[in-house]
């Protein structure tokens, strides 16, 4: 166990909400099949006709065979936070592994994306006016435990607006241990919740709920909704 000083807190079943740029691809071959066996199969076959497929699936190599997700509805976007990983890390990887980040509401999930996207997009240099669209992904995980630093002071390190270091190396440990996640207020929207899931084993199912459009113009000058999506 590490960091027995920090509660677990046991969830029910939960949705969240995560947004995702629409220049991602979705990788159906995660959702056809429910093995790791019957995926290498269908992988090779695929591969004949589709040669950017080692590309869109990411480096699988990333996630242990008994962490992945198959069959589920939405498989393909729980796989590609682990097997795409941003190389600069997040506020609890360092770049080495992926974690899914959730918010407890669209509201939430919208308010961290935007924080990032203008930082990003700041030091793009000679971006003008564009628009950007954004997938809102409703993500229900199972029942399961995760380390709740909900307690803690603003003023921790783990929650430290632009400085990760600390609480990357508190994640790389749970993840050693084998904990799914981190329960935390969010940084960047006051009231809400979010989680890091370690590994996407808890998650049930994710679908695509509605679209977003930011635009940038030397700056985010408009957030909104372009339309909602039946589910």
């Amino acid at each position: 166990m590490i960091h027995p000083e920090i509660p677990r807190t046991a969830v029910v079943p939960l949705k969240g909400y995560r947004l995702l740029h629409t220049k991602y691809p979705a990788i159906y071959v995660f959702e056809d099949v429910a093995t790791p066996e019957a995926f290498d199969v269908l992988y090779e076959i695929q591969k004949l006709t589709n040669p950017r497929l080692t590309q869109e699936v990411g480096n699988l190599a990333l996630l242990p065979r008994k962490e992945w997700v198959l069959g589920i509805r939405g498989a393909h976007y729980a796989m590609a936070a682990f097997t795409h990983v941003n190389p600069d890390g997040s506020r609890f990887s360092n770049g080495d592994y992926g974690v899914y980040y959730l918010g407890d509401s669209k509201e939430t999930a919208l308010a961290e994306i935007v924080y990032h996207c203008h930082l990003y997009w700041h030091n793009v240099p000679d971006l003008k006016f564009e628009r950007f669209e954004y997938r809102c992904l409703e993500t229900e995980l199972e029942g399961c435990a995760f380390a709740d630093i909900t307690g803690l002071p603003d003023s921790h390190p783990w929650y430290h607006p632009t400085d990760y270091r600390e609480p990357q190396q508190f994640g790389a440990r749970l993840r050693v241990a084998g904990e799914t996640g981190v329960t935390y207020r969010s940084v960047r929207k006051p009231g809400g919740i979010c989680w890091a899931l370690l590994t996407p084993k808890p998650i049930t199912s994710i679908i695509q709920t509605s679209l977003h459009q930011i635009i940038w113009d030397k700056g985010i000058v408009s957030i909104g909704l372009v339309t909602p999506v039946s589910k």
